[in-house]
């Protein structure tokens, strides 16, 4: 069988820079198992599986190279970007998910593409010590959302000479852990690490921004912010927070297509 592949980088304008994900086209869904191995074999942070229901209505599901992964922001982008320049899709796309409900996404007119995600706010909780025990610096406090632990800090530099013990880490699954801060050149900078899910550091997670951007909103005063993700590769991310819903936009540039075959 012979499938088409796109591999996109995301939350950028550059290639090798921001996130890249791999996007199969479906017309059929394929097993569980021969996605994770399609996963493992693109050998990227996640692939995502996309299967059309409708004109501009289509499933999603996401795989990293170690599990079917719930929610995912760079690989939905990079869909909605196969989709909107190599489909013919229309200026909105829904997305259906097996976990977090329906997806709207659509280009504004410069192009940049926005993601309505659900609120993931995070809440107040102690933080376990394998969390405390797998950071460099300790946190000013933390918060947990359905994702990830949140660990705060008061400055943008403690969060770029942050170090993470990935065994401790993983000892938190099936949560991940995001270390955030205010920043003078953007709103608000982060690190995201997931040692259990997908890798010891992601490059640029879209997702998160749900429980950052609606956090960092209410402490900063402000419903539209720019955040950056301040991982070796970088991703920028514009957030726009409403009572309904977080809506995280992006930039992405195709790095290559082509086929695969099973």
């Amino acid at each position: 069988m012979e499938f088409e592949l796109f591999v996109c980088d995301t939350f950028t304008q550059e290639r090798f820079k921001g996130n890249p994900a791999a996007v199969v086209p479906l017309t059929d869904w394929l097993s569980d198992d021969m996605m994770l191995k399609i996963a493992q074999e693109n050998n990227l942070s996640e692939t995502a599986f996309i299967k059309q229901i409708a004109i501009d209505h289509h499933e999603i599901r996401w795989f990293s190279p170690i599990c079917e992964i719930e929610f995912c922001g760079h690989a939905t982008l990079a869909s909605a970007f196969t989709l909107f320049h190599f489909f013919n899709a229309g200026e909105r796309i829904v997305f259906e998910t097996r976990f977090v409900g329906p997806i709207e996404v659509e280009k504004d007119r410069a192009g940049r593409i926005l993601m309505d995600f659900p609120h993931q706010m995070p809440s107040a909780t102690e933080a376990p010590v394998a969390l405390l025990e797998g950071l460099s610096i300790p946190p000013l406090h933390v918060m947990k959302n359905p994702q990830a632990y949140f660990v705060f800090y008061d400055n943008e530099q403690d969060v770029l000479d942050l170090k993470t013990k990935s065994d401790f880490l993983t000892q938190l699954a099936p949560y991940d852990v995001v270390a955030t801060a205010p920043s003078k050149d953007y709103d608000f900078v982060s690190r995201y690490f997931w040692p259990a899910n997908g890798g010891d550091e992601d490059p640029v997670t879209g997702s998160i921004h749900s429980g950052l951007a609606p956090y960092w909103s209410e402490k900063l005063g402000k419903d539209h912010m720019i955040a950056y993700q301040a991982s070796k590769r970088g991703g920028t991310l514009y957030c726009h927070v409403s009572p309904e819903k977080a809506t995280i936009g992006g930039d992405a540039v195709l790095y290559s297509r082509g086929k695969f075959y099973i």
